[in-house]
C-alpha cells in the first residue's frame, strides 16, 4: 500500500524510527542496517512494507529498496515472520543474506539468533532460485539498476495483473537468464505468454 515515506526524522533507535510527513508521525520498524545508514540525517526516505493483521497495522522501513526486496522474499518462506526477517537483516547485510542463500551457507544463516538448521535450510531451498547475487546487489538509495530494476518492474507489473508471485519469479528468472539485456516491455510480454 505504501511504497515509501519521505520526511523529517523525528526519533530514531535501533529498532524503530519516527518519520514526520505532512504533520503525521509514522512509527516505522527498522533493521540495524537501516538504523546505521540513517546516521544523523534530518530528512530521510524509507522504502516501506505494511503488514495488516486483525489487531494491528505494522510498518517496516528500509534505507534501500534491495533490503526491502530481501525482507519480502524472506516473508514468503514458510515459518519466517516479519520479526524474524528483520532480525536476519539486522544480523547480516543484504549482501550477506543473498550470498548465504546462493552459496547454501547454512552456518551463516544459523548465526542469526533464533534461526536453526531446519529454518536456515528452508530459507535456502525456498529462495535459492528467487534471489541472484548479480540482481540483488545492485540496489541503491535511488533504487536498483540494470537487470535488478527490470526484474522488479516486471514482477510488480505481473503481480498487479493477478498472477502468483512464485510463478512470476520463476518465469521472469528463466527469461532473464536466457537474455539478461531484455527490456521490461519484452520481459512482461514473454512472461504473460508463459503464465
Amino acid at each position: 500500500m505504501y511504497h515509501h515515506l519521505s520526511g523529517r526524522l523525528v526519533a530514531k533507535n535501533p529498532t524503530f524510527c519516527v518519520v514526520e510527513c505532512a504533520g503525521v508521525g509514522y512509527h516505522v520498524n527498522i533493521s540495524l542496517n537501516t538504523f546505521e545508514k540513517l546516521g544523523s540525517k534530518e530528512s530521510v526516505k524509507l522504502y516501506t512494507h505494511l503488514i495488516v493483521r486483525e489487531d494491528a497495522m505494522t510498518l517496516y522501513g528500509f534505507y534501500e529498496p534491495v533490503e526491502r526486496e530481501i525482507f519480502e522474499r524472506l516473508l514468503s518462506v514458510n515459518g519466517v515472520g516479519a520479526n524474524t526477517a528483520r532480525l536476519i537483516l539486522s544480523s547480516l547485510t543484504p549482501e550477506d543474506v543473498v550470498s548465504a542463500i546462493q552459496l547454501e551457507q547454512v552456518d551463516v544463516l544459523k548465526s542469526v539468533k533464533g534461526i536453526g538448521a531446519k529454518s536456515a535450510q528452508r530459507i535456502i531451498i525456498d529462495l535459492k532460485d528467487k534471489i541472484s547475487v548479480k540482481d540483488s546487489l545492485t540496489g541503491s538509495e535511488t533504487g536498483p539498476t540494470g537487470t535488478a530494476a527490470i526484474r522488479l518492474e516486471a514482477v510488480s507489473a505481473l503481480e498487479v495483473l493477478g498472477f502468483s508471485k512464485a510463478s512470476i519469479e520463476r518465469e521472469v528468472g528463466k527469461l532473464l537468464s536466457a537474455d539478461p539485456a531484455m527490456n521490461v516491455e519484452t520481459l512482461v510480454k514473454l512472461a504473460l505468454q508463459k503464465l
